[in-house]
């Protein structure tokens, strides 16, 4: 891309910059692109002064940057003082997300309407008629503006005809920003954090509302939404696949405000682990699902073959997609495992650790690098690495894993909240449609009860502990959306229908966090549901007894229920992973000497360590006391009965 005539463009462009003003009028020729230019005189002449020139502005730039983080940062904190001014009064209405967006939209009032205007300059450029063919449907990648030097600017996106102030642009986030550095940390320490116990004893209902009730709820929302649009026109031109793309990204839930207040009243453990455990694997397949859809979309747009073909291999697709992801995230746990293991890193603590994290975060870059879905396989790794490489490291690094990653997660859930708030007077490519925000609110609804109420009559059937009408309303109410909905929807908002959705997204945020979250406790009395339930003291009856002999195997690191409790696909998987996985990744017993056939014995000698045959190891310990905990240290004992 280039000007018509160089020497006329060059005039052209030095008039305007000695006025610092540009004409309003546009070449009737072409389509205009504006392209901010941060360039003064001294660029257009080469001037010796124009360093100068350019070390200013750098450092004007850097002071914005700063003001920038510097307002995010004062957000946080003023949410953190103000949750522990509430948890000190035992205020329980508003969880600190709550806060995060309200401050935030505060913030963002204040920076649209309150703030000085900032100066810039832009030049129209033309594109030149000649060789270089321009495909107007798809903005370039970067243009070269050519004056006594080439100079590249990159392709941020599309500019209003008003000109926005210069800290807007700043407060402005790259939609990667989120996607690549704030959501892998939230999604390990689900997996990290995750109460496996109590997650494996409901495992089938968790898989049964994640897998299926996530597609029912997108085929819900899309239809509902596409029906609407078909009767009431928009803006927006949707299509079938933009309301159920939609469908599918709106149907990941957040309740991190509902999960905050159970572990304050310590909520019924099943509750608790039906809630957590939907929300974890909904995050993962409501990503998944998305891209298959829009690889249908693609498919179908193309025209390369039928309909019915484009379905299929979209199937084909979101089952390519998780398992592959799945797949990366559990190697890259067992290697982890594998390290800590045979490695003598856990007497350099600080590399443990380090090496624990850069391990952890490579996993989801692996998986975005192989075109899968690195939300899904940094999710497993999460739970591969709880589950093995955690028995395997130091004292210190235990802590430090624990209290590092529920520090980043609580860093950037909030921030991500903040920056919704902010963003709903900054961000320039908002497009509101008052009646699509309502009908995406009904849909949501019916999408979430359809979700969770015949889905459980199903799951009663075969279940011996039924999951009551109460658990169920709870539920359907903790079906609160956040962080993954909105990153997915801020990643393109180049057309109208994407911007729709984006603005859609974030009131739909920000209704139900504000509103769902803080009627928690309310909730909770309405519908009966037990609180003040001790975990510890249910894992002291469980290993009781095992230890009488009326429940399952007492060797179970962590309290896992009796087999009885435990789903059929849990039951099996924890005979193999007991007899099998747990020796070869860590150093528990019994050991694969004891549990491999014979003629494997070479090998299973190479995978035995030292320290599993003489039992030398640090005990684990609860992350909050740093004591051992009671079913960690009845654990112990038993083994120690058995040798």
């Amino acid at each position: 891309m280039g000007f018509q005539r160089q020497s006329e463009s060059r005039a052209r462009i030095e008039n305007y910059l000695k006025r610092k003003m540009f004409p309003g009028a546009r070449s009737p020729m072409s389509l205009c692109l504006i392209v901010v230019v941060a360039i003064s005189v001294g660029i257009v002449h080469a001037e010796p002064s124009s360093d100068v020139e350019l070390d200013e502005k750098a450092k004007a730039n850097h002071r914005l940057d700063s003001l920038n983080i510097l307002v995010y940062t004062i957000l946080l904190s003023l949410t953190v003082l103000t949750i522990w001014s509430f948890k000190h009064r035992r205020i329980r209405y508003l969880h600190e997300t709550g806060l995060a967006v309200i401050y935030g939209l505060i913030v963002g009032a204040i920076i649209r309407y309150a703030s000085a205007a900032t100066p810039y300059f832009h030049i129209n450029v033309v594109p030149q008629n000649g060789t270089e063919a321009f495909n107007q449907s798809v903005p370039p990648d970067a243009l070269w503006l050519r004056l006594n030097k080439t100079y590249s600017y990159v392709f941020k996106g599309e500019v209003k005809q008003e000109e926005s102030k210069l800290i807007e642009q700043k407060a402005t986030f790259d939609p990667e920003i989120f996607f690549n550095i704030l959501l892998p940390p939230i999604i390990f320490n689900a997996g990290y954090s995750l109460k496996r116990k109590y997650f494996f004893r409901n495992l089938g209902a968790i898989f049964t509302y994640a897998f299926i009730g996530t597609t029912v709820s997108a085929l819900v929302i899309g239809g509902i939404l596409y029906g609407f649009v078909q009767l009431v026109p928009t803006t927006a031109q949707f299509t079938f696949i933009d309301t159920l793309y939609f469908g599918a990204f709106i149907s990941a839930t957040d309740p991190v405000t509902v999960l905050a207040v159970f572990n304050d009243l310590h909520v019924d453990v099943n509750m608790y682990a039906l809630v957590f455990g939907e929300s974890v694997l909904n995050d993962a397949v409501a990503i998944v699902l998305a891209s298959a859809i829009q690889n249908f979309g693609e498919e179908k747009t193309t025209g390369s073959g039928s309909q019915v073909y484009a379905f299929w291999e979209s199937l084909g697709v979101f089952a390519w997609t998780f398992s592959s992801s799945f797949v990366i995230g559990g190697l890259m746990g067992c290697c982890t495992a594998l390290l800590t293991k045979f490695t003598h890193v856990r007497d350099f603590p600080l590399l443990e650790t380090a090496l624990f994290v850069l391990m952890s975060y490579s996993t989801f870059l692996i998986a975005e690098a192989a075109d899968l879905t690195g939300i899904v396989a940094v999710l497993f790794c999460g739970i591969c690495q709880a589950h093995y490489t955690y028995n395997n490291l130091s004292r210190d690094s235990r802590l430090r894993t624990k209290q590092l990653f529920e520090l980043l997660n609580f860093l950037a859930e909030n921030f991500i909240f903040c920056y919704i708030g902010v963003s709903m007077f900054t961000f320039p490519k908002h497009k509101f449609e008052a009646f699509f925000i309502l009908a995406a609110f009904v849909a949501i609804i019916i999408g979430r009860a359809a979700n969770i109420y015949p889905l459980s009559f199903l799951l009663n059937l075969g279940r011996k502990h039924k999951i009551s009408w109460g658990f169920q309303h709870v539920l359907f109410f903790s079906g609160l959306r956040g962080a993954i909905a909105f990153a997915l929807a801020i990643r393109n908002t180049l057309s109208i229908e994407r911007q729709t959705l984006l603005t859609t997204t974030s009131v739909i945020v920000i209704i139900t966090v504000i509103v769902c979250g803080g009627s928690t406790n309310q909730l909770l009395n309405w519908f009966n549901i037990p609180v003040g339930v001790d975990d510890e003291a249910e894992c002291m009856q469980l290993h009781m007894r095992s230890a009488d002999g009326s429940g399952a195997d007492p060797y179970v690191e962590g309290g896992i229920p009796t087999q009885q409790d435990r789903a059929l696909m849990a039951r099996w998987w924890h005979k193999f992973d007991h007899r099998y996985m747990k020796p070869l990744l860590t150093h528990s017993r019994p050991t694969l000497l004891e549990t491999l056939p014979v003629f494997l014995t070479p090998i299973a000698r190479l995978l035995t360590t030292t320290e599993q045959l003489t039992q030398e190891r640090v005990e684990p310990i609860n992350t909050l006391s740093g004591e051992p905990t009671f079913s960690q240290q009845f654990d112990g004992q038993d083994h120690m009965r058995r040798v």
